[in-house]
């Protein structure tokens, strides 16, 4: 059995708090709209100041995600993503930034069709570091966190806003690498902010069971968010929706139709802006 590689988990969070910074994290969806286009996106955001990656697998009923990243779903399955697909674009990833640490949020359906043990292979051997499965809460997790564990991936696990203590204690004690702490309950979307009353608590709450650093997300989508989030405690925020919206904009979609995006220069010039905005955020002051 592998023991899961938190290395570049460990050695990023531990140089943000040398500098007193915290870790922004945006979520991209692979293959939206192309494998080619994603790349391109995924590379604006690195050199805009990204400290990790989430990346998603494109899948058809993505129960957790709210409108916008539901629609980067569609686009990206609408152009013929897969999970092979996927490994490929992670490959690349890894071979471009070989320090960076890669976490992948994906559905259990996409686990179970391949079989646990050969999924969390391909993607260790791909260069991801992590794998979120957002449908699979703490409880029912022995045989995925075994799985990951056994392929030397760390398993992330969401600890939501109203929690209970057993289930705190479940996320804190399984997951390696970060703790994926959400501010709110519901889906996705930018278009529902992060309550910043009960941030503290909600941090407060999953670092009393020790373990991994905790990031927040679920509607983390402007630099207050995420300076809000450092100063309740959290090493660092994930954005996902307001990203997603930023690559809608600038892409004509017509479903079933392929998308395309209209003007990729425009599109990288305000995703790096707004990458990096919500990186100084981080800052502490």
């Amino acid at each position: 059995m592998s023991t899961p590689t938190t290395s570049r988990y460990d050695s990023t969070f531990a140089a943000l708090r040398a500098k007193g910074e915290g870790a922004f994290v945006p979520f991209v969806m692979l293959s939206d709209p192309t494998p080619e286009d994603a790349l391109r996106i995924i590379d604006a955001v690195v050199t805009a100041g990204a400290d990790a990656l989430e990346l998603g697998v494109p899948f058809s009923d993505p129960v957790a995600d709210g409108p916008a990243i539901q629609a980067a779903h569609v686009r990206a399955l609408d152009g013929g993503a897969s999970v092979d697909k996927a490994l490929a674009q992670v490959r690349t990833i890894r071979e471009r930034y070989p320090d960076l640490p890669i976490g992948m949020l994906i559905y259990a359906n996409v686990a179970y069709v391949r079989g646990l043990d050969e999924f969390y292979a391909a993607f260790r051997d791909a260069g991801a570091d992590s794998v979120l499965l957002p449908d699979v809460p703490v409880r029912e997790s022995a045989a995925f966190s075994a799985a990951a564990e056994a392929a030397g991936i760390c398993p992330i696990y969401i600890a939501p806003a109203k929690a209970s203590a057993q289930t705190l204690e479940g996320v804190a004690a399984h997951s390696r690498g970060y703790i994926y702490a959400i501010s709110r309950d519901g889906v996705t979307g930018a278009d529902k902010a992060a309550s910043v009353e009960g941030l503290r608590e909600v941090v407060d709450n999953v670092q009393s069971y020790g373990g991994a650093p905790v990031l927040l997300g679920f509607g983390i989508s402007t630099p207050q968010h995420v300076a809000d989030a450092i100063a309740a405690g959290a090493a660092g925020a994930i954005t996902g929706s307001a990203i997603a919206n930023i690559v809608a904009k600038y892409t004509a979609h017509t479903h079933p139709e392929p998308a395309r995006i209209t003007d990729m220069d425009a599109l990288t010039r305000e995703l790096s802006a707004y990458v990096a905005q919500m990186k100084e955020a981080t800052i502490k002051a």
